[in-house]
């Protein structure tokens, strides 16, 4: 009997320890989200996109500050004040920070009214921000999907701008235009996987596209 006792104990045992090994690093973590309408979702529901699926899968708080039409760089009357500004409106306490941007820095009359530079300047203003308000937190940052005659292009630009500005505060970022799996220059794919079904819309993800990045984003955040 007592054999039969510290069998089962053992087995108890090892079972808390295997559960314990499983539990996810992630689970309560708070992660907020900041950008444009990659982030805020443009016109569906902010529980289709990838980053809200990623902090449900591993049972994260998420804060969600997307909206529609904002930029890194530029205040908008419509769409409101520069992320580079905008930042300080975020919760003080996070353990994960991701921003979601320079789409709208990329439309034509915006960055190149300001210049690369200027750009180049304020997207350090904020990662200097963001390091500076969450310490502790780990922070990263995605680019734009590519585009159409991407080489060369504004968008290309803006891109390449984050890359090395974020890089250079030891902030990773993921190279969406060229690493993503998500065709946007392409208006069959964008049928399939971008809002509104008609290949018209190339900026918004739909549910199915979300979910077809999702483990790229979520394969990319992980390493770290």
């Amino acid at each position: 009997m007592k054999t039969k006792n510290l069998l089962c104990l053992c087995a108890l045992c090892l079972i808390t320890s295997l559960c314990a090994a499983q539990t996810d690093p992630l689970q309560g973590k708070q992660l907020g989200i900041i950008g444009d309408s990659y982030v805020r979702n443009h016109r569906e529901p902010v529980e289709n996109t990838w980053h809200y699926k990623f902090a449900k899968k591993h049972q994260m708080q998420y804060f969600n500050y997307g909206r529609n039409g904002n930029s890194i760089s530029l205040d908008l009357k419509r769409w409101g004040p520069a992320m580079y500004k905008r930042y300080t409106e975020m919760k003080d306490s996070l353990d994960y920070v991701i921003v979601v941007a320079g789409h709208n820095d990329a439309v034509p009359g915006r960055i190149d009214s300001i210049g690369v530079d200027v750009f180049r300047e304020r997207l350090g203003i904020l990662c200097r921000g963001l390091i500076a308000k969450y310490p502790r937190a780990k922070i990263f940052f995605f680019t734009p999907w590519t585009c159409e005659n991407f080489v060369g292009s504004l968008r290309q630009q803006v891109v390449d701008a984050m890359l090395e500005v974020c890089g250079s505060y030891g902030i990773p970022v993921f190279d969406a235009a060229r690493n993503s799996n998500i065709f946007a220059a392409d208006e069959q794919f964008r049928k399939i996987y971008f809002q509104g079904g008609d290949g018209t819309d190339k900026a918004h993800l739909n549910a199915a596209g979300h979910d077809r990045f999702l483990p790229v984003a979520e394969q990319f955040l992980l390493r770290y």
